[in-house]
């Protein structure tokens, strides 16, 4: 087995194309199909199931990528502490996004991370999936460092987490319904109401489920946001209730906050990298910054990493 040939091989479990890997490396095809020929007969099994649509990871392959992932990491390393002793850092950061994320004022993070580190290249990409993508695409080696807005206890153990905020949560009411004038509301109380919610796989959208599910309550999803700041403008309008941070909708005259008795849905945002991987120093790097530039709206909390910095 050869360092190249990981390479090849996470190149093509990234771009789902050997053509498109290829591209990426700047070879010709039938180097990188030789090279991942080359591979499968030294391991003695098929990684890829390949056909005229598409390029897939086979059970094999899957299990090899982030073994494969955590040894370009270890390469990167040794490249890291020759190149601080030269020129300087250098690598690339590939970070995957929540759509609305706006606890992190992330163009002033990227903004001070490229002013100190001119020779990393930083890549920020929004998840339309939310923390369930975010997951998937730290599983796939997609990206390097994710962002989750989950509940407590709900991450999975293969990824090493920083917990960044705690975000609870209340009942959002347009000023026209019937539960507007409520001092609080039960979860019964919400049975067969319309809700302006986030789609599934968004880490809220499963803590909110579960709870209703476990209740025996069923609710009624009208619309799919994307984003906080999204939802909020449904719920102005008078389209459905929500369960959203009491600091989203402070100051609108067209909503109010309610209580959910004995019910606080209350998540945390984290940073989350894959346990198997490596930091590098680029990534260690960004780390460091994102800290500074965490936004703490009335009503959350510091997360237990924060808390420690503090």
């Amino acid at each position: 087995m050869e360092l190249r040939q990981l390479e090849y091989f996470v190149a093509v479990a990234h771009e789902r194309s050997f053509t498109l890997a290829a591209r990426r490396l700047h070879v010709v095809q039938s180097a990188v199909s030789a090279a991942i020929a080359a591979l499968e007969r030294d391991l003695k099994v098929t990684l890829f199931e390949r056909n005229a649509q598409r390029v897939v990871l086979t059970e094999a392959g899957t299990a090899l990528l982030p073994e494969a992932l955590a040894v370009m990491d270890a390469v990167q390393g040794a490249r890291d502490v020759v190149d601080e002793l030269g020129t300087g850092m250098r690598g690339t950061v590939r970070v995957g996004l929540l759509p609305g994320l706006g606890l992190i004022d992330l163009p002033a993070a990227a903004g001070d991370f490229r002013r100190r580190y001119p020779n990393v290249e930083l890549q920020l990409r929004v998840d339309a999936e939310g923390s369930a993508g975010i997951v998937v695409a730290l599983r796939n080696g997609d990206i390097d460092v994710g962002f989750l807005g989950v509940a407590q206890g709900s991450v999975p153990r293969e990824l090493t987490t920083w917990e960044l905020l705690r975000v609870p949560q209340a009942l959002a009411v347009p000023v026209g319904h019937r539960l507007a004038r409520r001092r609080s509301v039960t979860l019964a109380d919400l049975a067969d109401e319309a809700f302006v919610d986030f789609p599934p796989g968004f880490g809220t959208r499963t803590l909110i489920d579960q709870t209703f599910e476990a209740a025996g309550i069923e609710r009624q999803v009208v619309v799919e946001a994307l984003g906080i700041e999204n939802g909020v403008q449904f719920l102005a309008h008078g389209v459905g209730l929500g369960i959203l941070p009491a600091y989203a909708v402070a100051g609108l005259d067209t909503v109010r906050v309610v209580p959910i008795a004995d019910q606080t849905f209350e998540w945390s945002l984290y940073m989350a990298t894959l346990r198997k991987r490596k930091p590098t120093a680029a990534l260690r790097a960004l780390l460091g910054l994102v800290g500074a530039h965490l936004r703490q709206p009335p009503g959350t909390e510091l997360g237990a990493q924060m808390h420690q910095q503090n």
